[in-house]
Parts: structure tokens; C-alpha cells; sequence
């Protein structure tokens, strides 16, 4: 599941509005764009002037790059109101996808020891363990892993598979887990000061194995209203030591001749850290966590700001 910022998707987009032509050629060929807390606003929606600014892009002959956290099926509804028809890097870059056919391009799955062994410490932690496959293959979304003591699903995952209508698989034993191979993200969601010491018990069992995520939950308001002074819900995620933002950047731009230098990235929380230091621009979003805005040579707008349309502005009219 993902999870960089409260999401449910509000309605259709009317079309965008009039945008301004490059005046000069874009510094990039290549705009890498993250969804939550980048692209999509407070209400999980992409404004008009977002919207025009992608339109404006792809027209000066720039490719936009959605890459997100979030599985594919949780983020197809935005792909197609964007009209993206180039791949998309979805699950914090574990998976390149076509957004249109919904097939997986190519994928960076988690090591079975390293599944098992995650699964286990999430278990003995009493969290049911959300297994995130590669849906092109095992024909669903999510195993969840209640372990033998059958941990119950937390509410905010069950609300989430239920708003994002997510295929899921229940197992008490992830050794009966019948597609293995096509694990690409083994996590959890619960309360940060729960996760903070189990994220830490994984950095180190992980010894570059692994990458190892933590952030904020994707939360409905009255999930949100439950919650204690000064608590928060987090997501704590593994993947494959290869599986990050920029590596699936990297391999298509690649394919497309194109260097990093020509590709600028823009993006808010920890799992935007390799594509922002990686892109020959990064860009950090106002409302992104300091390790991003530290990482970025170029700072937007927030995301309820038109951030996204900022800075693609500044980049089409060769300012940046």
C-alpha cells in the first residue's frame, strides 16, 4: 500500500487552461514527477493549471514521468485523467508499468530470504505483513501475512484496499505463499512510535540488501480525528536494494538515449531522495521533508500551490 499523503480520488479533471509555449528548448528531456504531496493536491486531485503545465510539457517535447509509491492500481485512475501514456514507476520504483495496457514493463523483486525474514520481524511485532506482488504475474495486488496468531488488518489498510477496490490474498503463512518470485515491497502500516524501532531492526538486518522506507500513512479525516495528540500513522516499507525512483528512471532513460543530466525530478518525501539527487535537476516541493528540500538545487511551490505548474513553467521558459 502506499503512502506518501492522504488520498481519495475526487472526480474527473475539466480540461485544462491555455499554457504559454517554451519560449526557448528545454534544459530536459525528461520530467520525473511524483503523485502524492507533488502532483495531486490536498484532496487527492490534480489541478487545471498542473494538468495544463503537464500538456504544455509533453508538448515541447518533453516526457513526463509519473513515479510514485503507490501500485499501479492505486494510481491508474490519475494516469488516465493525465492522459500518461508513457510507462509510469510505480511502487516506489520496484515496478515499471504501462499505464495503459497495465503490464509490467520490468521489476525489481525483493530477495526471498529477505521476505521471509521481513515478514517474520513484522509478524513477531504483531502487524500483518502487506506483501506487495507484481500483479502482472501473480493476477492480484497484495498478500496480506496475518502470521499464526492471525494479527488483524489494520483499519487504515482496509480502507484503503476498499477505496482503491485493491485485489487481495490472505495467508497466515507467507511460506504457503504460492508466487514467491514476484514479491517487490513487504510492509506495514501502524502508529510511527510502534514502527521506529521495527524500521530500525530492519535497516540492520538489512546491511544493503534492502532499502528500508518510513512515512507518512495515507489516512481518511476520520481516521485522521482517532488519532492522539502528537501520534501519527506511518508506512514502513522494504524493497530490493536495486528498487528505487531512480533506478527506473535511469533504466528508461537509458533506453531512450537519454543522460541524467537532461532529466529534472520533483518530488516531497524520503523515497523522492534518489531521483532528486540523481536528476541533473532536482526539484523539492515547498511542503517536502528536509532531506528533500536539502537534496534539490531547486525549490516550488507547495503542493496545494500548483507546485508542479511552477516549476515546469521555470523549465519551459529556460529559466531553470
Amino acid at each position: 500500500m502506499q503512502h506518501q499523503a492522504p488520498r481519495v480520488w475526487s472526480g474527473a479533471f475539466s480540461c485544462p487552461k491555455p499554457y504559454a509555449a517554451a519560449r526557448v528548448k528545454p534544459n530536459y528531456d525528461i520530467i520525473a514527477i511524483d503523485l502524492d504531496g507533488t502532483l495531486l493536491d490536498g484532496k487527492g486531485r490534480v489541478s487545471d493549471a498542473n494538468l495544463a503545465a503537464i500538456h504544455a510539457a509533453r508538448a515541447a517535447g518533453l516526457r513526463t514521468l509519473i513515479c510514485t509509491g503507490r501500485g499501479l492500481a492505486e494510481c491508474r485512475h490519475i494516469t488516465a485523467a493525465i492522459s500518461q501514456t508513457d510507462p509510469v514507476v510505480v511502487a516506489g520504483g520496484s515496478i515499471i508499468a504501462d499505464p495503459v495496457r497495465g503490464h509490467t514493463l520490468k521489476r525489481f523483486p525483493v530477495r526471498l530470504d529477505m521476505v521471509h525474514d521481513t515478514v517474520a520481524r513484522l509478524n513477531a511485532m504483531r502487524h500483518a505483513a502487506l506483501v506487495l506482488k507484481d500483479p502482472s504475474e501473480a493476477g492480484y495486488d497484495y498478500l496480506v501475512v496475518h502470521g499464526k496468531e492471525r494479527h488483524p488488518l489494520d483499519p487504515v489498510t482496509k480502507w484503503w484496499f476498499d477505496t482503491m477496490s485493491i485485489k487481495v490474498r490472505y495467508l497466515d503463512d507467507i511460506a504457503h505463499d504460492e508466487h514467491p518470485e514476484h514479491t517487490v515491497r513487504v510492509g506495514a502500516c501502524g502508529l510511527s512510535n510502534h514502527l521506529a524501532p521495527l524500521r530500525a531492526d530492519l535497516l540492520a538486518a538489512a546491511k544493503g540488501r534492502a532499502q528500508v522506507h518510513s512515512f507518512p500513512a495515507v489516512v481518511a479525516p476520520e481516521h485522521a480525528s482517532r488519532l492522539a495528540d502528537g501520534q501519527s500513522l506511518h508506512i514502513l516499507e522494504l524493497f530490493d536494494a536495486d528498487a528505487t525512483k531512480w533506478s527506473a528512471v535511469s533504466h528508461l532513460a537509458s533506453q531512450w538515449g537519454v543522460p541524467a543530466g537532461r532529466i529534472a525530478a520533483i518530488g516531497d518525501e524520503v523515497n523522492d531522495e534518489s531521483m532528486i539527487r540523481g536528476a541533473g535537476l532536482g526539484i523539492a516541493m515547498g511542503n517536502a521533508v528536509p532531506v528533500i528540500k536539502d537534496a534539490a538545487r531547486r525549490h516550488t511551490r507547495r503542493h496545494d500551490e500548483d507546485g508542479v505548474s511552477h516549476a515546469i513553467h521555470h523549465i519551459l521558459a529556460g529559466e531553470w
